[in-house]
């Protein structure tokens, strides 16, 4: 899939939680295509100690608008920075870039979703493609505490939503490997994204199970073409791979931590 670098317009700048901002842009052509599970790297402007791009998910494409949605967790000064933007603003960004979720070739309702924190980011969009293709996706989302938990109203029409929190404020309490849906139904696929030991407990719960599992995986990812391997990943052959570009969704056959 080709990439293409734009400059998008911010259209919308929504603060969802104080470390979270929803930001929508558009451009003035037609959006390329995106699959769930890709990823932006996103210019930040203003940020004297910022010289690399960011790498955000893609959380949302929404085709009626021609917008892209990205939700933002403010962990340092360029992501502090790029929550910052106001609507008309200009974005230099470069996308699609990764690999996709695999999309299931016949109706399933058996799709489990897991994400926890930002890593929810991917499983929005996700969802939306699964329905569309007659798939009946359940979500399962983990946070901290309820204010944690975001875009809950957004999962929700295209799937059932399960929630845990670490609190018991929502949902719950506990992690979403203890969640009692995994002992009520059964699951033919797992679609995973979230903070590594999360991922990994989930991981061991599919291998255990024998259910497929793909997780979309977090590496730092600099340049998000390959270049400057800071996102590499030992896989299971005893080889190596770029997250940005075999990634950043893997099946869990292939990584060496799920062993």
């Amino acid at each position: 899939m080709k990439k293409k670098i734009l400059d998008l317009t911010v259209t919308a700048n929504i603060q969802l939680h104080a470390n979270y901002v929803l930001i929508k842009m558009t451009s003035q052509e037609i959006l390329p295509e995106m699959l769930p599970g890709q990823f932006a790297e996103i210019r930040v402007d203003g940020s004297p100690t910022t010289f690399l791009r960011r790498p955000i998910s893609i959380n949302y494409v929404d085709k009626v608008n021609n917008e892209v949605w990205f939700l933002v967790q403010i962990v340092g000064d360029g992501t502090k920075t790029l929550a910052k933007v106001s609507a008309g603003d200009v974005v230099n960004v470069v996308l699609p870039l990764g690999n996709g979720f695999t999309i299931p070739e016949k109706p399933s309702d058996k799709l489990l979703l897991i994400g926890g924190g930002v890593g929810t980011a991917p499983l929005l969009y996700l969802g939306e493609v699964l329905l569309a293709n007659n798939c009946k996706p359940t979500f399962l989302l983990g946070a901290r505490s309820e204010g944690d938990l975001l875009q809950l109203e957004d999962f929700k029409k295209f799937g059932e939503v399960y929630t845990t929190t670490e609190d018991g404020s929502a949902g719950e309490k506990g992690y979403v490997t203890q969640h009692s849906i995994l002992n009520d139904k059964q699951f033919d696929m797992i679609y995973t994204c979230g903070p590594k030991p999360m991922m990994v407990s989930v991981a061991k719960y599919a291998k255990a199970n024998n259910i497929e599992c793909e997780v979309s995986l977090e590496n730092k990812m600099a340049c998000g073409v390959g270049a400057c391997l800071c996102c590499v990943e030992n896989t299971v052959d005893e080889g190596h791979i770029c997250v940005c570009t075999e990634g950043p969704v893997l099946n869990i056959k292939k990584l060496l931590w799920q062993i």
